[in-house]
């Protein structure tokens, strides 16, 4: 069981992860509880296309553990459509329907457009303060004067500070480093952004959004030096979040592992689980005496 951080991938559920990450012929039904049984956390990002029905998310709660965090995004018709203007309604409708997931629930993440600038942030704070203090939230800038070290970016971590909301932290240096004649590297750069990254802590659970580099040898400074950031958070009380990207999503549980093999031998961040499409042979092989 991992300790003191949560681990996890953007998907719970990805096609090539059948026989690699999952064990071989599983179906969807079976991908959460599988991907559950090894990672503590994971990205909600389908939540911010369409709201899942109440049945599904009952589902959710009885496919994982008490101890797994979902870090859902708020829709884009709150976030990118309304511009967080007269979105009471639809705020309201999205957090009522992630309630019954209770404990599981962990930073709800706030993405906003990268045309939300400096002049935006009063109607930032006016919904940010509007919302409702027992659930966790973390708020994503993409405009580049929130990383210009100047007023709008002051402003913004007083306010996160002041609400003990988190700053989401977004790398995707190793992607941009990648090689453009990639079709999966240039799919993927067409979605990220490419903006410093700032450590800066505004709350007690930071969320560090990663995206590697297209090959797998080049991403070990980027993990090393991540697993020291985490460490130096862990041994300072605060719990993180990591969430691993690629290009190729296929390869964002073995990157993921190899960023928790980092940590652990800074700081005992426990055990990661065998991958289940490692773990179930086995069981199957001890039935046969």
């Amino acid at each position: 069981m991992l300790r003191g951080y949560h681990l996890g991938c953007p998907v719970w559920g990805h096609k090539d992860w059948v026989g690699r990450f999952f064990a071989a012929g599983s179906q969807p039904d079976a991908f959460l509880r599988q991907y559950a049984s090894v990672f503590n956390a994971v990205e909600g990002n389908a939540t911010f296309y369409g709201l899942p029905r109440a049945t599904t998310v009952e589902r959710w709660a009885q496919d994982t553990p008490g101890t797994f965090r979902f870090c859902f995004k708020f829709p884009q018709t709150i976030t990118h459509d309304r511009r967080l203007v007269g979105a009471a309604a639809e705020t309201a409708a999205f957090l009522a329907l992630l309630r019954p997931l209770g404990p599981r629930l962990g930073p709800l993440m706030l993405q906003l457009p990268p045309g939300f600038g400096p002049d935006d942030l009063p109607q930032l704070a006016h919904f940010l303060r509007d919302l409702p203090r027992d659930l966790a939230y973390a708020v994503e800038l993409r405009h580049p004067a929130y990383f210009s070290g100047g007023d709008a970016e002051a402003g913004l971590d007083d306010l996160l500070t002041g609400l003990a909301m988190d700053r989401v932290i977004f790398d995707s240096r190793g992607l941009w480093d990648s090689d453009r004649s990639d079709p999966l590297v240039r799919a993927a750069q067409a979605r990220k952004p490419r903006l410093p990254v700032r450590l800066t802590v505004t709350g007690r659970s930071p969320v560090v959004r990663f995206v590697a580099h297209a090959q797998m040898d080049a991403n070990r400074w980027l993990l090393k030096a991540w697993a020291d950031q985490l460490a130096l958070w862990i041994g300072q009380g605060l719990e993180p979040f990591v969430f691993v990207h690629a290009p190729d999503e296929g390869l964002a549980p073995q990157l993921a592992r190899q960023l928790h093999e980092q940590l652990s031998r800074r700081v005992d961040a426990g055990l990661l689980p065998p991958w289940p499409a490692d773990a179930l042979p086995a069981v199957r092989q001890l039935g046969l005496f």
